[in-house]
């Protein structure tokens, strides 16, 4: 490259600060996270990879530094993986990492977050990997807001959860978002029983919901622990999913729903 403007440009992103926790230090390493300059740097120094697939024949699709390249059976892949790690390493001066690189079926690697069903028609979904983080994400924010005003917390969820299904728009394979729907629901009835704490309590806020008293009464005092009663028929009841909308939480499969059929 020899346009000096453009790499005056990146000399300045390299050595701008790196901004944590209030404070800004000096960058010693990497390009900022979330910044433009990763994708041009990688499509600069990937060109050469993209060209000797392209004169290999091999059908590929490469975004940044993650590239998946398909390919009939097991031994052509093991022979391509090989052949192109020799190309990056000795050509490119690339290290690869082998810990994340693999031969495997298509439906079982992910692509930016995304994977694929093994039919014959293949149809896309979010990969298993993405709903672990995501969830993993969310229980972080869930031991956070023990205690919390329930209406108050699902407007923080929001916006996580607006920008993870925004993200997944062009699944088709809609199962998982009812799943997570489900699962994200019994987080917040366990948050509510938990708040509850005794009894006696439980028992007030349950008749109040519209449950009988024997009902109520029973539910309250039978022992058990929070994820199981957030489980419970006596909870799913009091707080179905209609109520959940009314306090302002996001549905990921209604999302979906409408970002899909405005596309």
């Amino acid at each position: 490259m020899k346009d000096k403007r453009v790499l005056r440009l990146i000399r300045n992103i390299l050595r701008a600060g790196l901004f944590k926790d209030g404070l800004v230090s000096q960058r010693v390493e990497g390009t900022p996270q979330g910044g433009p300059l990763s994708p041009l740097l990688s499509n600069i120094l990937l060109d050469d990879l993209d060209k000797e697939l392209e004169r290999r024949g091999h059908a590929f699709c490469r975004y940044a530094d993650d590239c998946n390249i398909y390919v009939r059976t097991r031994r052509a892949g093991e022979r391509v993986l090989a052949s192109i790690t020799q190309f990056l390493e000795h050509k490119l001066k690339l290290r690869v990492n082998m810990e994340k690189s693999a031969v495997a079926r298509p439906w079982d690697r992910k692509f930016l977050g995304y994977s694929m069903t093994f039919h014959k028609r293949p149809r896309l979904k979010a990969a298993p990997q993405s709903v672990e983080r995501l969830k993993a994400k969310l229980k972080t924010l869930f031991r956070k807001g023990r205690g919390r005003n329930i209406r108050k917390f699902a407007a923080e969820l929001a916006p996580v959860l607006r920008g993870w299904i925004s993200y997944y728009r062009l699944a088709e394979v809609r199962g998982i978002f009812e799943e997570l729907d489900g699962w994200i629901r019994r987080k917040l009835r366990c948050l509510i029983w938990r708040q509850w704490k005794r009894g006696r309590t439980r028992y007030k806020h349950l008749r109040k919901l519209g449950l009988n008293e024997e009902r109520a009464r029973k539910s309250a005092y039978n022992g058990r622990g929070p994820w199981w009663n957030a489980g419970a028929s006596h909870m799913n009841e009091v707080f179905p999913a209609w109520r959940f909308a009314e306090i302002g939480l996001v549905s990921l499969q209604s999302s979906l729903q409408r970002l899909q059929h405005t596309t």
